[in-house]
């Protein structure tokens, strides 16, 4: 059977977009506290009842901290998530907590959203990442950590990175090493922009005729 493509019309997002992320899928929760703190939480789908509620895991308990108490009925939060389509897809939406359970596991249950955007990465959709990798510049590595990233290019930022001497439309390397020592990932990226930080340098790249799908091997590693 041939694989179904997704149609977009941005003009009337709708919560059938649901179906689209499947059991077990992972995604990202944004969470905001009343003082305007932000914090992300990788978590999983587990499933929805149509016009009903949408259930998620409750987040890794070691992992949220300060940020435990403020998990709760009324709470409002952001979900986003990846799904497989012909290039892939991005998903998101904005719901409150209805309540936590404990049992048969630790599940939080959201209403339904009124809308669930959908976007295809083959768009310039830029997805949130901590991605730790290495970037070649003038043939010497550099420890990076990938922000942001899209089909298209990305932002990187380097600790400890001040006599880093960068331009843009300068040429680098940009390497991911995957956890089994195999198949690297390796994109060659042009600079697009540069920015001094306090404590390092940021810069936005972008990817050189870039297998797309290398990029959404990535997205999906994020998510993980």
């Amino acid at each position: 059977m041939a694989e179904p493509e997704i149609l977009i019309d941005p003009t009337k997002p709708s919560a059938r977009n649901l179906s689209y992320l499947k059991a077990g899928a992972p995604i990202i929760i944004d969470i905001s506290t009343p003082a305007g703190q932000k914090r992300k939480f990788n978590t999983y789908f587990i499933g929805y009842l149509p016009k009903k509620y949408v259930l998620i895991e409750y987040p890794d308990s070691s992992k949220l901290g300060a940020f435990s108490q403020y998990i709760g009925q009324g709470t409002v939060i952001t979900v986003r998530g990846l799904i497989e389509g012909r290039d892939g897809a991005a998903v998101a939406f904005i719901s409150t907590i209805r309540q936590t359970l404990q049992i048969p596991s630790r599940i939080m249950v959201l209403d339904i959203p009124n809308t669930v955007t959908l976007q295809q990465l083959r768009s310039s959709v830029r997805i949130d990442t901590q991605i730790v990798a290495k970037v070649k510049i003038d043939d010497v590595y550099w420890q990076t950590t990938m922000t942001n990233l899209s089909v298209n290019g990305g932002q990187l930022d380097i600790i400890n990175g001040e006599k880093l001497v960068l331009a843009e439309d300068k040429v680098i390397e940009v390497l991911v090493e995957t956890s089994e020592g195999e198949d690297n990932i390796k994109l060659d990226a042009t600079v697009c922009n540069f920015k001094k930080q306090v404590d390092g340098v940021s810069f936005g790249v972008k990817f050189n005729q870039v297998n797309k799908q290398q990029v959404i091997e990535l997205l999906y590693q994020a998510l993980v």
